[in-house]
């Protein structure tokens, strides 16, 4: 196995353009000192900048609804996906890496590592937060993880039922072995622990979240809508403009 760990991302459809891709691979090489390789898998390499690796985009096992928006994630398990091999860092392109990456490859060595997901304050509170995670930042065992996906061709259509699946994040959870969350510290969303409550929310901007080495951002906004400035039809979804964040998510 190579000591040289990967960092992994998906692109495809229109959503994101190549800036994306290469702001995240800028952030990396800003925060990761190990030796590594940046991944892209997608479906138009247009634009991406030089050093980034590209991997084609898979083809469809067999999922009969929703590919790829759903479950594409599952399939970069597959034994040979990409000839990676060894630690894989797997981001979506639209997290902002606030500190040092070196850590997520030392933390629970060996084990598949998720986001635990998080969950209403209310929840939280009343001690109601499921074991579920969020694939928008995890780490698995490339060459050692094919167990994953074919569990995914085992399960067949249980596999994309929405009813019992969420999605690629809630089939990780169920079939990774031995999976281990991150500190909570770490990885945080930027609506759940940056964005004041309503209606603080219309007139206190985002702060910065201690010690976040990924900050998440699950649905809108996204980074440029965040640093700009949020108005969202509902007032509770407002947020001021974040400026902090352009000092993070650059080239």
């Amino acid at each position: 196995m190579s000591s040289t760990v990967h960092v992994l991302c998906l692109k495809w459809g229109r959503r994101y353009g190549p800036e994306y891709v290469n702001i995240l691979a800028a952030s990396v090489r800003r925060h990761l000192r190990r030796p590594y390789r940046f991944h892209c898998c997608t479906d138009d390499p247009t634009g991406l900048a030089g050093g980034i690796h590209v991997i084609p985009f898979p083809e469809n096992p067999g999922i009969r609804r929703g590919w790829p928006d759903i479950l594409v994630k599952v399939v970069v398990t597959r034994d040979g996906f990409g000839g990676l091999d060894g630690p894989t860092l797997f981001l979506d392109l639209d997290v902002v890496i606030m500190g040092s990456l070196d850590e997520l490859f030392d933390h629970a060595p060996g084990r598949p590592v998720m986001i635990h997901n998080w969950v209403g304050a209310h929840k939280a509170l009343l001690g109601l937060r499921p074991p579920a995670g969020n694939s928008s930042v995890f780490r698995f065992e490339a060459g050692a993880s094919n167990y994953v996906f074919e569990k995914l061709l085992a399960e067949g259509l249980r596999a994309e039922d929405r009813s019992i699946f969420n999605g690629d994040q809630e089939f990780l959870t169920y079939a990774f072995r031995d999976l281990a969350w991150w500190p909570e510290t770490w990885v945080r969303s930027f609506k759940r622990h940056c964005r004041p409550v309503f209606p603080l929310n219309l007139w206190l901007p985002p702060k910065p979240p201690k010690d976040c080495r990924v900050l998440v951002f699950h649905g809108r906004p996204d980074p440029p809508e965040a640093i700009a400035g949020w108005r969202d039809r509902k007032l509770h979804r407002r947020t001021r403009p974040a400026p902090w964040i352009a000092e993070h998510w650059r080239e």
